[in-house]
């Protein structure tokens, strides 16, 4: 994936130097957060595929590292997943080029007009363009598809509108999942994300108790805000593009941290050998195995992560 950061970046863009007229020289744009790249976004991010094939370009996603709520409305809410993560996800759904902006008062300010002469006829050459039906972009919130149908028409970009994706009766939303997540529904949240709940961080030097206690535990301090609530989970860990089974305990170890309030992650993965410290671990929340509990001891502890790893194993068998 191709990846331009900074609006400054984006605006000395010359894909016509670059490319010439091949196919990566044009685009076809979608614009949004996509926190979480949920069902919706990814059915969207298929209409993008679709466009661009037909197109013959490249499928292109211009999203944010922060939320433009934070700066329209002065708070935003917590975002699912880091941006790093929702890079991966993105690059997974097929997006090859991806353009990576702050929300900054110069966008905030920008009108419709000229976000299409700057951004998507000058930098991206765009062909096509695909919003979601409930998009307002730019100064006062004047682009809405209406006005980017407009504005298409007269730079000849092919401008279409996404529509609404519900579950069970249910649109999906990034708030929904937010809440599915919190309250610990991890079936209703994988529902409406397509694929399990996670989080995603760099594993960091801990203080090895897991080894001693003869389950050795990658230790991770997770970018994203939303989690479940805390306790040991069966989950999957991956690593490099290999998935492993794995337990994780998700909050602040009472049996050895009293007065340590800080969230941590550490999971252990079975049948794993290997250094991981420094690299990217991506863990998948299964199943809600028990809740964290202060033990008497370190033989009870470790008697009780042996009983954990087996209903670990037994949860992601089935």
């Amino acid at each position: 994936m191709r990846l331009v950061e900074g609006l400054d970046a984006l605006l000395e863009l010359d894909l016509a130097a670059i490319y010439g007229e091949d196919p990566s020289g044009h685009s076809a744009v979608a614009v949004g957060v996509f926190d979480g790249v949920h069902l919706g976004h990814q059915r969207l991010l298929h209409q993008l595929l679709e466009m661009a094939s037909a197109l013959q370009c490249l499928p292109t996603v211009v999203t944010f590292a922060n939320h433009p709520d934070q700066v329209l409305r002065g708070q935003a809410p917590p975002l699912l997943v880091s941006v790093p993560h929702r890079l991966r996800l993105l690059r997974r759904a097929g997006v090859m080029r991806l353009v990576l902006l702050t929300f900054e008062p110069r966008l905030m300010n920008m009108t419709a007009a000229a976000f299409t002469e700057q951004v998507l006829v000058r930098a991206l050459r765009a062909k096509g363009l695909l919003l979601g039906y409930d998009s307002a972009l730019g100064k006062d919130r004047e682009g809405t598809p209406q006005r980017f149908a407009e504005l298409g028409a007269q730079h000849g970009i092919d401008v279409r509108t996404g529509d609404s994706f519900e579950v069970d009766g249910t649109a999906v939303s990034s708030t929904a999942i937010r809440n599915a997540i919190t309250s610990g529904d991890l079936a209703r949240a994988q529902r409406y994300l397509g694929r399990p709940p996670g989080a995603f961080g760099t594993v960091e030097h801990g203080d090895a108790r897991g080894r001693g206690l003869g389950f050795p535990t990658a230790n991770v301090q997770p970018h994203a805000a939303v989690l479940p609530p805390s306790g040991v989970y069966a989950v999957e860990a991956i690593v490099d593009g290999t998935t492993w089974p794995a337990v994780a305990n998700l909050g602040q170890r009472p049996t050895f941290t009293e007065g340590d309030h800080s969230v941590r992650l550490e999971v252990h993965l079975l049948g794993f050998d290997g250094d991981l410290y420094g690299r990217e671990l991506e863990v998948t929340f299964r199943k809600f195995l028990r809740a964290e509990r202060r033990f008497a001891d370190a033989d009870e502890l470790r008697a009780q992560i042996d009983k954990d790893v087996q209903q670990a194993r037994s949860a992601l068998q089935a």
